[in-house]
């Protein structure tokens, strides 16, 4: 393939510019991010829910850590657990989610997968525990049963992409051909991950761990795991209190089988962060700690789930047919399904609710937050309405302040006090917000200024019309209307001066890693994101990495490679590294690393040389990657703006383009773990690599 080098996207560019300039990475070619919404035309697409006759702020939103929504174990009470041990099935089901028939006013139900015991619900029912300074347990045990007996997925599957059953050859680590397995013959796949766990390394759900109901198709990491499968999972309760939260992470099905329902909390206690009334930081709890996964979705107008992948479907024109992809009729009949490159919701759904509502005191309360979306920065902030009863945003107040204390895996290093917070996808943030600052009987609503596009660091008024649906009701998540009377009887005792927890990361650094985000192009044309490194790759000892095989085979890995290429991140046991982040696209990506929290150091734009390399698919053929060279960092560093809350112990970070963005973790368990951008839809579709501790890569 012959070389392209062109320079990369000038830092002092702004988004809009680059996009209208049509730059990729410096790389020449055509941005597919600009484009105007498909939500243009949804509204006259027949069979699809309308957002805007749906109503709003009626239902309850559920709370996640009320006693009744917690998963029981050894304790009736509804408390944290001390000696956890749990067997959760995931499993098919009705559920009403608030959505309504416009034209008679009756409730329509959605068919979701769930997680639980005797109730299935989407989201899954909440594991809270406690850790042993409060004295629980060590570990949590988990038993998750894969019972998605039927032989369809709910969603349309690309069976295209480097998925469960489509491993085969260099991609089988156990030299198994999964070809030979199927949805329709053998059953959907899962693996479920608990985010932001310490976890060993075959309990962590690495989306080649995967398994078919009842166990009968495992995946190629199944055996080489020191006594085979199982699907009883073991987690570290020694770490602090933290959100966690569990969901599916099957390879190249992740983002459908999240999208199906796949998906709950997860929270650690501790002798501080106890979820009791009377804790030493004077916390708010239940029943004024509420927790909320928000996400958005779209819906036929039957109350079905529904996901894009044909042609005439919300995206597909300026995903595939704008960009003039060639989708061969033999793999993609009439056109799909097929993956696209993001998804945006056109319904906001808190809980499994659309535009729910809570019903507050004037007091402290204390919001656990989820970002659970496949692609969607939201920017949040609160307003009062300007009516008790308003559903929209017209002359509601300006923003409220409010503090965030923490976020992802603990409490802040001090609280911080905003009234806009950027909430990338995956991440969860902690806030306290005083409902006494507004008068009784008034509505606040939680407001989101993230646009309905990819997003680049704009929000709110910086952004133009084509970055928003048209009519949008995706600026409204939910409200809280202040109309419960003050129970004077249990006190109101928040102090931010009370939050002062998180001390950095202080390990000597043994290692700095240069990693890199790129999209390129699969064999079909399609945009492909991928991971790499922005330098020569070596293994824990300093080894050189090869490529193993198409036209690179036999030259140091630098630059975008596919997952089944060989591991190039790969710290050594206990080891400390700083990350350099080096986003060479158009749009932000929030990273994800397993197993490890990290320190939020800083960004620097820089520049550099962007070079057209190959990279092998799963199937053997070529796609289109990149590689930088001549790399210049800014001298500066550069703040993100305003909303951003990084002094806390993160595992999501947003990766800005053109900067390169410091993170800094220990790496404190042995094995085969991931890294990857938690845009779902870019995962599955490969950015997403091994992440190795130690020997064994």
């Amino acid at each position: 393939m012959k070389e392209k080098k062109n320079r990369i996207i000038d830092p002092s560019l702004t988004r809009r510019q680059v996009l209208k300039a049509g730059l990729l990475a410096g790389a020449g070619m055509a941005l597919p991010w600009r484009f105007i919404p498909a939500a243009q035309a949804q509204a006259f697409i027949p069979g699809l829910s309308d957002p805007a006759a749906q109503p709003k702020f009626v239902e309850l939103a559920p709370n996640a850590l009320d006693p009744g929504f917690l998963f029981r174990d050894l304790n009736e009470n509804g408390g944290p657990v001390q000696k956890p041990n749990f067997s959760l099935r995931l499993k098919e089901a009705v559920q009403e989610t608030g959505l309504i028939n416009p034209k008679n006013g009756k409730k329509l139900q959605t068919r979701i997968w769930g997680y639980g015991k005797e109730t299935i619900s989407w989201p899954g029912q909440t594991i809270q525990v406690m850790n042993p300074s409060l004295g629980g347990n060590a570990e949590t045990v988990v038993r998750w049963a894969n019972e998605l007996q039927g032989k369809k997925h709910l969603l349309p599957v690309d069976t295209s992409l480097h998925w469960c059953y489509a491993l085969s050859g260099m991609s089988s680590r156990n030299g198994i051909d999964y070809r030979q397995f199927s949805i329709a013959k053998d059953g959907v796949p899962i693996i479920t991950h608990l985010h932001g766990g310490n976890s060993d390394f075959q309990f962590d759900g690495n989306p080649e761990f995967f398994y078919s109901p009842d166990g009968r198709v495992k995946g190629p990491q199944w055996d080489f795991v020191e006594g085979g499968f199982t699907n009883t999972f073991r987690y570290n309760n020694e770490v602090p209190a933290g959100n966690l939260w569990y969901h599916d992470h099957a390879l190249g099905l992740t983002r459908l089988n999240v999208y199906a329902g796949l998906a709950g909390f997860y929270f650690i206690r501790d002798d501080m962060d106890t979820g009791m009334p009377g804790n030493p930081l004077g916390l708010p709890a239940f029943p004024y700690e509420l927790a909320y996964a928000v996400q958005d979705r779209m819906f036929t107008d039957q109350g079905a789930l529904f996901y894009p992948a044909f042609p005439g479907d919300p995206f597909y024109g300026e995903f595939i047919t704008e960009q003039g992809v060639n989708l061969p009729e033999d793999l993609f009949p009439g056109g799909g399904p097929t993956a696209l490159a993001e998804f945006f919701g056109d319904h906001m759904v808190v809980n499994g609710k659309i535009w729910p509502k809570e019903n507050v005191e004037p007091r402290n309360y204390r919001l656990r937050l989820l970002n659970g979306t496949d692609s969607r920065f939201m920017v949040v902030r609160f307003r009062v309405a300007a009516a008790p009863t308003a559903t929209t945003l017209e002359g509601a107040s300006g923003p409220l302040p409010f503090y965030v204390i923490g976020s992802d895996q603990g409490l802040a290093a001090a609280a911080t006090p905003t009234d806009t917070l950027v909430f990338e996808p995956g991440s969860r943030y902690d806030i306290v917000f005083d409902f006494s600052t507004v008068p009784a009987g008034s509505r606040v609503i939680m407001e989101n200024i993230g646009g309905d596009a990819p997003f680049g660091g704009d929000y709110g008024d910086a952004l133009e019309p084509e970055d928003f649906f048209p009519g949008r009701q995706t600026d409204r998540i939910m409200a809280f209307d202040v109309v419960k009377p003050l129970n004077a009887g249990v006190p109101d005792e928040f102090d931010p001066l009370a939050i002062s927890h998180y001390g950095g990361n202080g390990n000597t650094v043994d290692r700095t890693r240069k990693v890199a985000l790129f999209e390129g192009m699969d064999e079909f044309g399609r945009l492909q994101p991928l991971l790499g490194t922005a330098e020569p790759a070596t293994d824990y000892l300093g080894n050189p990495v090869y490529h193993t095989m198409g036209p690179l085979k036999g030259l140091q890995i630098n630059g975008s490679v596919a997952w089944h290429e060989p591991t190039t991140e790969n710290p050594a046991l206990n080891s400390t590294e700083i990350w350099e982040i080096y986003n060479a696209t158009g749009d932000a990506h929030p990273v994800h690393l397993h197993l490890v929290n990290f320190q939020v150091l800083d960004r620097y734009e820089y520049t550099a040389d962007v070079i057209d390399q190959p990279v092998v698919q799963h199937n053997g053929d070529i796609g289109v990657g990149f590689r930088l060279e001549n790399i210049q960092i800014g001298e500066l560093a550069v703040d993100p703006g305003q909303g951003y809350v990084e002094n806390c112990p993160k595992d999501m970070v947003t990766a800005l383009p053109g900067q390169v963005t410091r993170i800094k973790a220990t790496f404190d368990k042995p094995g085969r773990y991931v890294w990857h951008c938690h845009i779902l839809s870019h995962e599955d579709h490969e950015m997403m690599r091994v992440l190795h501790v130690g020997p064994g890569a």
